[in-house]
């Protein structure tokens, strides 16, 4: 637990001071997701993340998601439906704003090992029905864990991750925007882990950084 502390208190100190130098380029998300088994096949998916302008107290974004879903094959190639609720607080012209969307979508997630290599491969449709207008989207993420100090991801192992995710309009522009992540993450036990990390994000021609820390929750609803 103490290597766990130092991991999220220096990333966030790090953050802290990156966002005092470059105000409003570069962001925090806190990230909780919960992917729990209710019986042999079906998972309840639940998800939060508290985004911000800043390190913390500017909201950017809530986003709340939940869902559940079905393994067409053992612990794999999961298909869900969920649903989202997202509270957004730009700028607009200075003055902050605030709308708020309701989303429904579905995704197919397939998983594979090469050696070390553990890769996902997540395809997801977005309905976005936001307060005037409604959207279709789609997401495909391609991500990566390696285990650095242990062969297998175990309990107490440190680990690589990486993704990178596009996402494309069904209207036009079809390119919305594009994610490139990269962290470090530690295992604490079958069930929980930890990782901490920064994603560049490509929308609209302009990047923009986010400070991320991110924790997982797979313990089990059920003893079957």
């Amino acid at each position: 637990m103490k290597i766990l502390k130092s991991l999220a208190v220096s990333v966030f100190i790090f953050g802290t001071s990156m966002v005092q130098a470059q105000k409003n380029d570069l962001g925090a998300w806190y990230m909780y997701f919960g992917n729990n088994k209710i019986s042999k096949k079906l998972n309840l998916h639940n998800e939060i993340q508290y985004r911000n302008f800043d390190a913390i107290g500017d909201l950017e974004q809530l986003l709340i998601r939940t869902g559940i879903g079905y393994d067409l094959t053992e612990n794999n190639n999961n298909i869900l439906l969920g649903y989202g609720f997202i509270l957004s607080q730009p700028y607009l012209n200075g003055e902050k704003t605030e709308n708020i969307e309701h989303r429904i979508f579905q995704q197919y997630i397939t998983k594979q090992k090469f050696g070390r290599f553990n890769i996902q491969h997540r395809y997801r449709l977005e309905e976005r029905f936001l307060e005037d207008d409604f959207r279709m989207r789609f997401r495909y993420l391609l991500g990566f864990n390696i285990p650095l100090n242990n062969k297998e991801l175990t309990p107490k192992t440190f680990y690589a991750s990486a993704y990178n995710e596009i996402f494309l309009h069904f209207d036009s522009p079809v390119f919305d925007r594009n994610r490139v992540y990269g962290a470090l993450g530690y295992v604490i036990n079958k069930n929980m882990r930890i990782e901490a990390g920064y994603m560049n994000q490509l929308q609209e021609n302009k990047n923009r950084g986010q400070i991320q820390i991110g924790f997982y929750n797979n313990i089990p609803f059920t003893k079957n």
